[in-house]
């Protein structure tokens, strides 16, 4: 058995992460079932935008960024490549990148995004509202960051076209 020490921060984030989305998998499910799938994304949607400030708030100390409003794309670069670490971790099978100056690009492998198989896996993937994205989007907002989504997400892009991928362009004041 490994002692506390012998845990590696990539181990630690990876099992917080997994915890996390099975609770969030299981309270959606959970909804669902007390009362369909239509207020199951309402809910979902109105506890992402809920947590959103309290995550920003909290990775802003953590990480040391002081600094009320983000000014620049590279700022928020910054902050997002660590933020995204802590947040978005491997077996989500996320690519975020930033392709060009205030753009933030999205890309999940094929079938991958976890979100998708554990929908799918319910039962509900033809009726979900992307939960993903809209928590990125909810982070911009905290941010105090405008934006604009491309493509425009409400249902689910993997199961719509087989992939989900788009950019996000991002306006600095």
């Amino acid at each position: 058995m490994k002692s506390l020490a012998e845990i590696t921060k990539e181990e630690l984030i990876d099992l917080e992460s997994r915890c996390w989305m099975t609770h969030d998998g299981m309270w959606f499910f959970i909804c669902m079932n007390n009362f369909g799938i239509e207020q199951a994304n309402k809910l979902n949607k109105s506890a992402i935008r809920g947590l959103a400030p309290f995550e920003i708030e909290r990775t802003k100390k953590v990480i040391g960024y002081q600094e009320e409003k983000m000014k620049s794309f590279q700022e928020f670069k910054d902050y997002f490549t660590i933020a995204q670490k802590l947040f978005i971790p491997p077996f989500m099978n996320a690519t975020m990148s930033f392709p060009q100056e205030n753009v933030m690009r999205w890309e999940f492998a094929p079938g991958q995004c976890f979100a998708y198989k554990g929908i799918k896996r319910i039962g509900a993937i033809d009726q979900y509202e992307c939960g993903v994205i809209y928590r990125i989007e909810c982070w911009l907002d905290s941010l105090g960051i405008k934006y604009n989504t491309i493509p425009k997400i409400n249902k689910c892009l993997m199961h719509a076209t087989g992939q989900c991928s788009g950019e996000i362009e991002l306006t600095f004041s």
